[in-house]
């Protein structure tokens, strides 16, 4: 199945900020569940257990990986059912990131904001969260799982070109990725 990337790439004061958003015709506080309850979390990404709370640490099992490593994840910020923000340190580096949802209309919208700091491997990551998004979309839909191979290697080139399409970053409050 040929599936088209949605990434959008802003440039920051910290770095650049990778943006992916998927919408559903859901209320806020039933996707907010889907990305937060590890029994959900289980269906597209993985597991995960400890206490889960603002400056504490939690395990996260990537269940979709190869070996389906456990990682420490911490928590930096959590505003339910509006903003999550994570991060973890891996034999890759650093991994910042944010989940912001915003209802309207029946829908919401949720933005995966990747903080990076480098652009460098962005050809592997882009099409991770592409995969990663799809499964938790497939997973509410009790749709068929997608194939990793749907995302990568084809999506490969879109991410790395985005470098030269970034954006400035929006103003507050303006969506970040259409």
């Amino acid at each position: 199945m040929s599936r088209s990337p949605v990434g959008r790439l802003f440039r920051t004061e910290a770095g650049s900020d990778l943006v992916l958003s998927r919408t559903f015709r859901a209320p806020a506080e039933d996707v907010w569940a889907g990305v937060t309850e590890s029994d959900r979390t289980a269906r597209w990404f993985g597991p995960w257990e400890g206490d889960a709370a603002p400056g504490r640490t939690i395990k996260v099992q990537m269940a979709f990986e190869d070996q389906a490593p456990w990682c420490e994840m911490r928590i930096d910020a959590c505003d339910p059912p509006r903003r999550l923000a994570v991060s973890t340190t891996d034999e890759s580096g650093s991994w910042r990131m944010e989940l912001l949802l915003s209802e309207a209309n029946g829908s919401t919208e949720l933005r995966l904001v990747h903080h990076l700091d480098t652009e460098e491997g962005i050809g592997e990551v882009g099409p991770g969260w592409e995969y990663y998004l799809d499964m938790l979309v497939a997973a509410r839909e009790g749709t068929p799982t997608p194939g990793f191979d749907d995302y990568y290697p084809s999506m490969k080139p879109y991410y790395e070109g985005l470098p030269a399409r970034a954006d400035a970053r929006p103003e507050a409050g303006e969506p970040a990725a259409g």
